[in-house]
């Protein structure tokens, strides 16, 4: 049995500024190479990096600058959480306990 051949590479990154978003937007897109391309920027630059195959498959159907769908709103908050602790660790000024809990993570 062989195996399956896997699915090409999928990026698509988001952008939101308060004040003037509404929703976060597809600021980039693209598949196999060019999605090398989104990833490879975004180490370059420390942008954090979250790996979600079902929400990149409804992102990737979005056109450039087009905000994010209502339907999609809460699994986006996770990454702008995830990404705003993120940044505060980074910085070192991650709340105590927000460390006490990933250390047991």
């Amino acid at each position: 049995m062989a195996d399956k051949p896997k699915p090409p590479l999928q990026a698509v990154a988001l952008r939101y500024q308060p004040g003037q978003d509404e929703a976060p937007r597809v600021a980039a897109k693209g598949r196999s190479l060019v999605a090398e391309k989104i990833l490879e920027l975004a180490r370059r630059h420390g942008v954090p990096i979250r790996q979600d195959r079902n929400l990149v498959q409804v992102l990737s159907r979005l056109d450039l600058e087009q905000e994010i769908p209502p339907d999609v709103y809460r699994a986006v908050a996770e990454i702008l959480a995830f990404v705003y602790r993120l940044s505060l660790q980074r910085a070192g000024t991650a709340p105590q306990a927000d460390k006490e809990m990933r250390a047991q993570a």
